[in-house]
């Protein structure tokens, strides 16, 4: 785990499907000294160990209530958090079991209601590799270039990070994702007070702008969702000039 330490504002950045912490080294690097900067490898990724029960552990509530346990250990009592992609779904289900965070900025992360009809609403089709367990060096190349552009393959932590990963934290994320049990994420922003920032890439293969943009949120950010024109998935890593001053605006605003 990353903890910048000291008794400033906490800022928890959350990784995506099989990432690891180190993503966010941008953003980590220019905000320590300002902030208690923090992030941590989810369960199954990065250095953390893979799960005893992994049926129980790799789904978007059991992670928020994991991080909120570390949180909890190390005397966290508040928060801001930005979540991308898987990150950001996590943060979503925090809206509502941790109301102490001043604030949420998430990336790549439809808000979508339960069932696969409804999670199919706010993602395009393709997306079929971020549930498979067994990965080949096709599906790792295939799933780097995808998820971070093509230049990432050169980048060998990123590349390590989707190898390490458990493939049992991809397919049972999906599968609870899919599941009649999963979170009402759209309910959750168009009822939550916290403040809720959206900083996409314009361009990432995986989700549906007109239906990020369509939700009736309760407490939107400069009632406005961003998309950063020209770059994919990972916005804040492909291209961190461009993204860091909404992160860097958005911080100022919730302390």
């Amino acid at each position: 785990m990353i903890d910048s330490g000291g008794d400033k504002l906490p800022v928890l950045f959350i990784h995506g499907n099989s990432s690891c912490k180190e993503v966010f080294h941008h953003q980590i690097h220019q905000l320590q000294g300002q902030y208690r900067v923090l992030a941590l490898d989810l369960p199954g990724h990065g250095e953390s160990s893979r799960a005893s029960e992994p049926r129980q552990a790799y789904s978007m509530p059991s992670y928020a209530h994991t991080i909120i346990e570390v949180l909890g250990k190390i005397g966290i009592d508040k928060v801001v958090v930005f979540g991308w992609s898987l990150g950001g779904h996590i943060g979503l289900e925090m809206l509502a079991l941790f109301p102490q965070m001043m604030g949420l900025m998430i990336c790549g992360t439809p808000p979508v209601s339960i069932g696969a009809d409804n999670v199919a609403l706010g993602f395009r089709p393709g997306v079929g590799l971020a549930g498979k367990a067994e990965f080949t060096q096709e599906d790792v190349k295939q799933f780097v270039t995808d998820t971070y552009a093509a230049h990432a393959l050169h980048e060998p932590f990123i590349v390590d990070a989707v190898i390490k990963t458990d493939g049992l934290a991809r397919q049972y994320m999906f599968e609870a994702f899919l599941s009649p049990q999963a979170s009402d994420q759209k309910l959750l922003v168009e009822t939550s007070n916290i403040p809720l920032a959206i900083v996409n890439g314009a361009d990432d293969p995986f989700i549906h702008f007109d239906y990020i943009a369509g939700l009736n949120y309760r407490n939107l950010w400069k009632r406005k969702v961003f998309n950063l024109p020209g770059i994919g998935h990972a916005p804040f890593w492909q291209l961190p000039e461009r993204f860091n001053p909404f992160l860097f605006d958005f911080l100022k605003q919730v302390q």
